[in-house]
Protein backbone atom coordinates (compact mmCIF):
# COMPACT_ATOMS: atom_id res chain seq x y z
CA UNK A 1 0.00 0.00 0.00
CA UNK A 2 1.29 3.41 -0.99
CA UNK A 3 1.29 6.45 1.28
CA UNK A 4 -2.39 8.10 -0.17
CA UNK A 5 -1.33 12.06 1.36
CA UNK A 6 1.38 14.60 0.09
CA UNK A 7 2.02 15.13 3.65
CA UNK A 8 1.62 13.05 6.62
CA UNK A 9 2.45 13.92 10.13
CA UNK A 10 5.04 11.36 11.71
CA UNK A 11 5.35 10.76 15.48
CA UNK A 12 8.15 9.57 17.09
CA UNK A 13 8.09 7.39 20.04
CA UNK A 14 10.45 5.67 22.05
CA UNK A 15 10.43 2.58 20.69
CA UNK A 16 6.71 1.44 21.83
CA UNK A 17 4.46 2.98 18.40
CA UNK A 18 2.71 -0.32 18.01
CA UNK A 19 1.67 0.01 21.53
CA UNK A 20 0.81 3.33 20.91
CA UNK A 21 -0.85 3.02 17.58
CA UNK A 22 -2.84 0.19 19.07
CA UNK A 23 -3.99 2.09 21.60
CA UNK A 24 -5.59 4.42 19.36
CA UNK A 25 -6.87 2.30 16.98
CA UNK A 26 -9.30 0.95 20.07
CA UNK A 27 -10.46 4.43 20.68
CA UNK A 28 -11.39 5.15 16.78
CA UNK A 29 -13.72 3.36 15.27
CA UNK A 30 -12.40 4.76 11.62
CA UNK A 31 -9.18 3.97 12.01
CA UNK A 32 -6.57 0.99 10.89
CA UNK A 33 -3.09 -0.22 9.85
CA UNK A 34 -1.81 0.34 6.52
CA UNK A 35 1.88 -0.08 6.42
CA UNK A 36 4.70 -2.10 8.73
CA UNK A 37 8.29 -2.11 8.36
CA UNK A 38 11.30 -2.85 10.52
CA UNK A 39 14.94 -2.47 11.24
CA UNK A 40 17.38 -4.04 9.04
CA UNK A 41 20.77 -4.76 9.14
CA UNK A 42 22.25 -0.59 9.04
CA UNK A 43 21.27 -1.07 12.83
CA UNK A 44 21.75 -4.47 13.72
CA UNK A 45 21.00 -4.03 17.41
CA UNK A 46 17.39 -3.20 16.43
CA UNK A 47 17.32 -5.68 13.41
CA UNK A 48 13.44 -7.23 13.26
CA UNK A 49 12.41 -5.00 15.15
CA UNK A 50 9.34 -2.73 14.10
CA UNK A 51 10.45 0.62 12.21
CA UNK A 52 7.52 2.13 11.18
CA UNK A 53 3.61 1.87 11.37
CA UNK A 54 1.74 3.69 8.76
CA UNK A 55 -2.03 4.37 10.24
CA UNK A 56 -4.78 6.35 9.51
CA UNK A 57 -7.54 7.47 11.86
CA UNK A 58 -10.67 9.02 9.97
CA UNK A 59 -9.33 9.43 7.11
CA UNK A 60 -5.65 11.14 7.88
CA UNK A 61 -2.63 8.94 7.78
CA UNK A 62 0.08 9.36 10.25
CA UNK A 63 3.30 7.33 9.92
CA UNK A 64 4.39 6.02 13.93
CA UNK A 65 8.18 5.74 14.58
CA UNK A 66 10.47 3.66 17.32
CA UNK A 67 12.73 5.94 17.02
CA UNK A 68 14.31 5.83 20.69
CA UNK A 69 13.95 8.66 23.62
CA UNK A 70 15.82 11.66 21.93
CA UNK A 71 12.96 13.40 20.83
CA UNK A 72 9.79 13.15 22.88
CA UNK A 73 6.79 15.48 22.64
CA UNK A 74 5.75 18.43 23.62
CA UNK A 75 2.69 20.38 23.09
CA UNK A 76 4.26 22.59 20.09
CA UNK A 77 2.37 20.36 17.94
CA UNK A 78 -1.18 18.16 18.52
CA UNK A 79 -3.80 16.77 17.32
CA UNK A 80 -6.86 18.44 17.23
CA UNK A 81 -10.26 16.27 16.75
CA UNK A 82 -13.36 18.26 15.44
CA UNK A 83 -16.09 16.60 17.95
CA UNK A 84 -19.89 17.26 17.01
CA UNK A 85 -21.17 16.33 20.55
CA UNK A 86 -20.83 16.75 24.10
CA UNK A 87 -20.94 12.44 24.55
CA UNK A 88 -17.83 12.44 22.05
CA UNK A 89 -15.94 15.72 23.77
CA UNK A 90 -16.70 13.31 27.21
CA UNK A 91 -15.63 9.63 25.33
CA UNK A 92 -12.65 10.96 23.99
CA UNK A 93 -11.33 13.08 27.00
CA UNK A 94 -11.78 10.10 29.44
CA UNK A 95 -10.19 7.38 26.59
CA UNK A 96 -7.01 9.90 25.71
CA UNK A 97 -6.43 11.00 29.26
CA UNK A 98 -6.44 8.01 30.63
CA UNK A 99 -2.62 7.62 32.16
CA UNK A 100 -1.86 11.23 30.89
CA UNK A 101 -2.65 14.23 32.13
CA UNK A 102 -5.12 17.39 31.92
CA UNK A 103 -4.31 20.88 30.82
CA UNK A 104 -6.78 23.34 30.07
CA UNK A 105 -9.21 24.69 27.09
CA UNK A 106 -9.66 20.99 26.42
CA UNK A 107 -6.04 20.24 25.84
CA UNK A 108 -4.54 16.71 27.15
CA UNK A 109 -1.69 14.56 26.81
CA UNK A 110 -2.21 10.77 26.59
CA UNK A 111 -0.14 7.87 28.08
CA UNK A 112 2.84 8.42 25.49
CA UNK A 113 3.18 11.86 25.80
CA UNK A 114 1.35 13.15 22.90
CA UNK A 115 -0.83 15.95 23.01
CA UNK A 116 -4.86 16.23 22.36
CA UNK A 117 -6.72 18.80 21.71
CA UNK A 118 -10.41 17.62 22.10
CA UNK A 119 -12.71 20.83 20.57
CA UNK A 120 -16.38 20.73 20.16
CA UNK A 121 -17.71 21.90 16.97
CA UNK A 122 -19.77 24.27 18.99
CA UNK A 123 -17.33 26.25 19.86
CA UNK A 124 -15.45 26.67 16.97
CA UNK A 125 -18.87 28.59 15.73
CA UNK A 126 -19.95 30.15 18.82
CA UNK A 127 -15.85 31.99 18.90
CA UNK A 128 -16.62 33.16 14.98
CA UNK A 129 -19.95 35.16 16.31
CA UNK A 130 -19.69 38.35 14.68
CA UNK A 131 -20.77 39.54 18.07
CA UNK A 132 -17.45 40.19 19.98
CA UNK A 133 -19.25 40.06 22.97
CA UNK A 134 -20.35 36.59 22.69
CA UNK A 135 -17.10 35.47 21.38
CA UNK A 136 -15.30 36.79 24.76
CA UNK A 137 -18.13 35.49 27.37
CA UNK A 138 -17.10 31.83 25.74
CA UNK A 139 -13.49 32.30 25.57
CA UNK A 140 -13.72 33.77 29.78
CA UNK A 141 -15.49 30.41 30.22
CA UNK A 142 -13.37 28.26 28.05
CA UNK A 143 -10.03 29.50 30.27
CA UNK A 144 -12.11 28.20 33.42
CA UNK A 145 -12.30 24.48 32.05
CA UNK A 146 -10.22 21.80 31.17
CA UNK A 147 -12.69 19.43 29.14
CA UNK A 148 -14.83 21.69 27.50
CA UNK A 149 -18.82 21.99 29.13
CA UNK A 150 -20.46 22.74 25.66
CA UNK A 151 -23.74 23.45 28.10
CA UNK A 152 -21.64 26.39 29.92
CA UNK A 153 -20.29 27.10 26.62
CA UNK A 154 -24.09 27.67 25.29
CA UNK A 155 -24.61 29.61 28.68
CA UNK A 156 -22.04 32.12 28.20
CA UNK A 157 -22.99 32.63 25.03
CA UNK A 158 -26.31 33.36 25.48
CA UNK A 159 -26.20 35.61 28.42
CA UNK A 160 -27.65 39.33 28.00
Amino acid sequence: MQNSQKITPCLWFNFNAEEAVNYYLSIFNNSKILEVSHYGDAIPEHKGKLLTLLFEIEGQQFQALNGGPQFPFTEAISLSVDCETQEEVDTLWSQLSAGGSESQCGWLKDKFGLSWQIVPRSLTEMLKDKDADKATRVMQALFAMSKIDVARLQQAYSQQ
